[in-house]
Parts: structure tokens; C-alpha cells; sequence
């Protein structure tokens, strides 16, 4: 438990807390002093006194906040490691997008690799965001007016052991299902005059190919009056056991560029145990229906799945690899609230899931992908990260957008979450629908009103 002279910090620390096995056990008090410009503070830690000091400037009083943050975090993260004999891939990073920092980094001092090695990121991490953010290169743009509209689809033939979304079985949510698309459709009309420039669409969830195919072709018709420049267009297929060549037919007959088959093992065994009802196999035939197509596809790989050893994960790669997709998205096990699998966090040794990573950036630069995107959450196995691979030329927009926050975000369905982008005020406003579908359900005049205020 960490008590801070700000509770806002109290929770900062605790997420440093949480890198480290057995630390959240520790009686640890914080407390600011003031010192000048120096950003100064003390740490007591099972009765042992820690001071620290930083020098920084901070010209305004949200810069004041953030550096005391960064700071504290920093100093913790340096007692903790040092009492712990371990270091972490990402430092004292906390946050779920480092590449955010670097941007900002850059525009502050030209430069990122020096501000991220005072926070105890990795080399190799330093690398990566360096590479990403050359991946990003000429899709990145913070600029007002931009959009991309993202469309929730909560249904899956069943919930996998470590997922948190509210998706549950199509069998018992089915009887949402004619409610729901009538309200898409009502969210989606009155989105039309709510953005300028629209640059991607994504239809996820979920598994959007649970739906039967005339459920699916009135999503795609609701959609079609917004996409008339012929953005990019992603439907999230998802698992083999769902798709069919009808719904690929109805992808390419309303223009779809791009589709996502979740793979997230090649291992029989692993997609038993995370309750798939498919084979490896099935996955692969997927694949080959959708080859025809001339979609750009991505797999998602998932590292540190249940008992899934090195040698299964390196198989999974391999065979992602082989397959060929335009691109390969490697997860790193994250267990939230919601999961089946939450109290299950110590899976993997750490270092079988830094050998998982390694392995995986290894092969996958050999084979011509490169690192586009990526992006942290809490109770990430080993405090790794997820990284989205592409070839070149087949970076997806929509990822990059949603990652670097670079561009207003008109979300419709449940569990969505609509975002604008204030550039010259440097903040973000948020709308989230709620997740219960029957909820969800009630409030579509009050979400569609809300956006109309949000981004009207």
C-alpha cells in the first residue's frame, strides 16, 4: 500500500509497485518537499528513509503535476529495482503509450533516446520506439479535423479465459441482436455530420463474423453513406470458426480493405485451454478462404498464453510468418478485471516471456516487417509491451491514430468510446457508452446527443 501526500500520485506509485513481485505487500509513505526547482521528495519504505531530487523546470501548473509524478515514479521504481536486484524492459514507464512521450520528447528537445534512458528504459526498447516512430512516418499526423470512426460489434461464439471485454456467447446475447443494429444504425446516421476529413473505419469487438450475414451487410450499409472517400476499412473477421466465404463476399462487395484473423496460437493444446472451439489448422484454412480476396490481413499472436512454452510460441510465429499476412500484431499476456484467468499472473518465468519478445522482433525483422505501433497496459506479463509488425507500405492508419491520440475518435455501440482531440488546448474529451448491452440499449438518444455536443 502506498500513501502519498497527493492521492492522485497514490495510485501512480502503486502501478510501480506492481512491476515488482511482492512489493505491493510494502507499508510505503510519500512525501513532496519543496526544494527550489528541484522536484525533491522522501520515500518510507518498510521504515527505511529514501530522499530523492531531480532538477526540471515546469512552466505551468499541468507541466508542475506531471513532472512531480514523473519524478516520484522515477525514484521509486530506482529503490525498488536496486532492493529487488531487477531492472524492467520499460523503466519506471507506467503509461500505455511510450511513443506519446517520445513525440513529446522530440518537439521539447529534438530528441528522445537520452530522456527515455533517465527513466531506465531498455536499449533494446529505445530501439524499437525509435523504429516505430520511422514506421509512423507518413501516416502520423496531428492535425484538426481528422477522424476515424470505430464501430463495436460485442459478440463472440464464446469468451476466451483471459479476456476482460463484455463480450459473451452469441447464445445468450442473441436476443440483443435485431435491438442492436437498430440502434448502429441510428448512431451511425446522425455521425454523418460530425467529422471532416475520415480516415479509417473499423468494425471490432468482439467477433463481427459471429453475426449471420444479413446482419452483417446492414452494418456495412449503415456505414456506407459515411465512408465515401474510400478510407481504409478494417472488419475485425476474428476466429475460423465463424467465417465463411458470404461474408467475404459482403467485406469486398462494400469495400473493406483490411480484415483481422486472431490466431493468437498455432498450438492445439494452448487454443484448448483459452477455451477456443477451432484448431490450428482451421486458422490456417481461414487464411487460405480469404487469400482470393486481396484484403491486407493481420494476425494476432498472443505471448504467454496459458503453460504455452517458448517452443510452442516460436511455432506460432514461425507459422504467422509463413502465412505471410501484411500484419503480424504480438500481444503480450495481460490478465484485467473480468478475466478468467486473473489470478493466474505468474504463467510465464519473466524470462521465458523477454525470450518469447526477443524471439518474435528477432524473426519478424528477418522476414521484412517492421514495428509500426505499440502499446502498454497494466498486469502485462514481464512488463512487456504490444507490438503491431507491418510490411512495408501496410501500416495500418486506424492503429496508429487510436495509439498516438493523434486524431478524434467517433465510437458507436456499447462499450465504445468516442474521443476529441483539442490540439491548441492540448487535452482530450472522452464519451464512453456503457458496456451492459440493455444499457447501451436505453441510452442511444442520450449518446447520440452527447456526440452531437462532443464533436457538432
Amino acid at each position: 500500500m502506498v500513501e502519498s501526500a497527493f492521492e492522485w500520485l497514490s495510485q501512480e506509485l502503486m502501478d510501480v509497485c506492481r512491476l515488482f513481485e511482492g512489493a505491493n505487500a510494502l507499508p510505503i509513505s510519500h512525501i513532496i518537499k519543496e526544494d527550489g526547482a528541484r522536484f525533491a521528495g522522501v520515500f518510507c519504505i518498510d521504515g527505511e528513509t529514501f530522499p530523492y531530487s531531480y532538477e526540471d523546470t515546469a512552466r505551468t501548473e499541468t507541466e508542475q503535476k506531471s513532472l512531480t509524478k514523473r519524478y516520484a515514479k522515477l525514484a521509486l521504481y530506482k529503490i525498488l529495482s536496486e532492493k529487488y536486484h531487477k531492472t524492467l524492459p520499460w523503466g519506471s514507464l507506467t503509461g500505455i503509450r511510450p511513443t506519446r512521450l517520445a513525440y513529446a520528447s522530440i518537439e521539447k528537445t529534438g530528441e528522445f533516446e537520452n530522456f527515455f534512458r533517465t527513466l531506465g528504459v531498455s536499449e533494446e526498447n529505445i530501439a524499437l520506439t525509435a523504429r516505430v516512430l520511422e514506421g509512423q512516418k507518413g501516416i502520423y499526423e496531428r492535425r484538426e479535423g481528422n477522424c476515424d470512426l470505430f464501430v463495436s460489434l460485442p459478440f463472440c461464439p464464446t469468451k476466451c479465459v483471459y479476456c476482460s471485454f463484455i463480450t459473451a456467447p452469441i447464445a445468450a446475447t442473441r436476443k440483443f441482436m435485431p435491438a442492436y443494429l437498430s440502434a448502429l444504425e441510428r448512431e451511425l446516421k446522425a455521425a454523418k455530420h460530425l467529422y471532416q476529413n475520415l480516415r479509417s473505419v473499423y468494425i471490432g469487438g468482439g467477433t463481427p463474423f459471429v453475426l449471420e450475414a444479413e446482419e452483417l451487410e446492414r452494418v456495412f450499409q449503415a456505414i456506407a453513406p459515411l465512408r465515401e472517400n474510400g478510407c481504409e476499412y478494417t472488419v475485425e473477421a476474428g476466429r475460423p470458426d465463424v467465417f465463411t466465404e458470404e461474408k467475404l463476399d459482403l467485406c469486398k462487395k462494400y469495400g473493406v480493405t483490411r480484415i483481422c484473423i486472431n490466431a493468437q496460437s498455432f498450438s492445439d493444446r494452448t487454443l484448448a485451454a483459452i477455451g477456443r472451439k477451432h484448431s490450428a489448422e482451421d486458422v490456417v484454412r481461414a487464411f487460405e478462404m480469404a487469400k482470393p480476396y486481396g484484403f491486407d490481413t493481420n494476425c494476432d499472436l498472443i505471448a504467454g498464453l496459458t503453460g504455452e512454452s517458448l517452443e510452442e510460441f516460436e511455432n506460432s510465429v514461425d507459422t504467422a510468418i509463413g502465412l505471410s499476412p501484411e500484419n503480424i500484431t504480438v500481444h503480450t499476456l495481460c490478465l484485467k478485471k473480468g478475466a478468467k484467468l486473473k489470478e493466474e499472473t505468474e504463467t510465464l518465468s519473466e524470462g521465458g516471456m523477454s525470450a518469447m519478445i526477443a524471439y518474435s522482433r528477432e524473426k519478424l525483422t528477418a522476414a521484412g516487417y517492421a514495428p509500426y505501433y505499440l502499446y502498454r497496459q497494466k498486469y502485462m506479463a514481464g512488463a512487456h509491451e504490444n507490438t503491431g509488425w507491418a510490411k512495408p507500405q501496410k501500416a495500418c492508419v486506424y492503429n496508429v491514430d487510436v495509439m498516438e491520440e493523434s486524431a478524434d475518435n467517433l465510437a458507436v455501440g456499447a462499450n465504445a468510446i468516442s474521443k476529441r482531440v483539442f490540439f491548441g488546448e492540448g487535452r482530450i474529451e472522452r464519451l464512453a457508452s456503457p458496456k451492459d448491452l440493455p444499457t447501451f440499449l436505453a441510452k442511444v438518444d442520450a449518446l447520440i446527443e452527447g456526440k452531437n455536443k462532443l464533436f457538432g
